[in-house]
């Protein structure tokens, strides 16, 4: 090959490489990102939210969802029955005649609904042997409740004993007939009574479930074992949103007594008949006391008949300007009729989370 075509074949080919080279150094800096920090992020997020819309069936919220729910959880139901002079429920209330007020500040109702809502409840059988006396007495008064107050269409019920120990006989269940099966079961009464052990537990229990959150306490209300103190029940029965029902059964044991024990009602009863009052009252609730069948029958009929006729009001705290697990005094009336009788929760804890 002459020397100027070798020449002019040397440069074409250099240049050509050099194009080449040039091209592959820009293809290159496109390929480093991905591996470092700064295009990680991306990749961290967009992976992760395709996983979880693989695992569930239900998208990722957005952060507008998250600040729902979180208000949603701060709710403060307040159940409330309303009594006029004769003790009749009034049940043709709105929202704009109740007057609300949290710590002594008029407060803002966000809703009000009908008692049609579903009921969680829980009942706490007395089975120690200080109710021996009262044994067949709190059988029938517990059978009796659960077939005249659940729905099986709505609601759901659970069976706890208490003796010495507390425990959960039957779980949540529509079935009426396997609450009144296991209390069939018992045994016979004995050992001490931790009756407010027992109701932290139910607490507890009911805590989890999402509906109107009702305990009944069948029992003399008495206590000799429990570690909770009575301060730990209320406070547990308060946090979990739930509202306490009494059945005492001393009056019927005093009933079937001598005379003689009758009038000498022990210092421990006196003071467990006012735990049971004062609970029911921080909750809402009521205390009834019957002696006999008949008056057994209309305490129930009258638990039964609030639990239907009950106003649910709800009331949002602000969650920005209030503490975390401090408790408030809740107030609320009927606008300019002061002769009716209202009744409620005295208070709720500000929920941590």
């Amino acid at each position: 090959m002459p020397l100027r075509s070798f020449f002019l074949f040397f440069i074409f080919f250099a240049c050509f490489a050099g194009q080449s080279f040039a091209q592959s150094g820009r293809v290159k800096p496109n390929e480093t990102p991905s591996p470092t920090p700064a295009s990680t992020p991306k990749k961290s997020v967009y992976i992760p939210t395709i996983d979880r819309q693989r695992v569930s069936p239900s998208p990722t919220p957005k952060k507008e969802d998250d600040e729902d729910f979180k208000v949603e959880s701060s709710l403060v139901p307040l159940p409330v029955s309303v009594l006029d002079a004769n003790g009749r429920a009034v049940t043709n209330l709105k929202l704009s005649d109740f007057e609300l007020k949290v710590d002594g500040k008029p407060a803002e109702i966000s809703e009000l609904s009908r008692s049609e809502s579903p009921i969680r409840l829980a009942m706490l059988f007395d089975n120690s042997s200080s109710v021996r006396v009262a044994r067949e007495f709190e059988k029938e008064a517990a059978v009796k409740f659960f077939r005249q107050v659940v729905r099986p269409e709505k609601d759901l019920a659970a069976l706890f004993s208490v003796s010495t120990t507390s425990r959960l006989e039957q779980g949540l269940t529509k079935d009426v007939s396997s609450i009144t099966n296991a209390i069939e079961l018992f045994p016979p009464p004995e050992g001490a009574t931790a009756l407010l052990d027992g109701i932290v537990q139910a607490s507890n229990y009911l805590s989890e479930t999402q509906g109107r959150r009702v305990l009944v306490i069948v029992s003399d209300g008495d206590d000799t074992i429990s570690d909770a103190s009575f301060e730990d029940a209320v406070r547990a029965v308060q946090m979990a949103n739930i509202q306490v029902y009494v059945v005492k059964t001393t009056d019927f044991e005093n009933f079937i007594r001598t005379r003689s024990r009758q009038g000498n009602a022990n210092i421990r009863q006196l003071a467990a008949e006012r735990r049971m009052g004062e609970l029911s009252k921080q909750t809402g609730g009521s205390v009834y006391s019957p002696i006999d069948e008949g008056e057994l029958d209309r305490a129930f009929r009258q638990i039964s008949a609030e639990l239907a006729q009950q106003y649910i009001l709800s009331y949002y705290p602000d969650q920005e300007t209030e503490k975390r697990g401090e408790f408030r005094e809740v107030a609320l009336a009927v606008k300019s009729k002061p002769n009716m009788s209202v009744r409620t929760r005295k208070g709720y804890y500000v929920p941590k989370k």
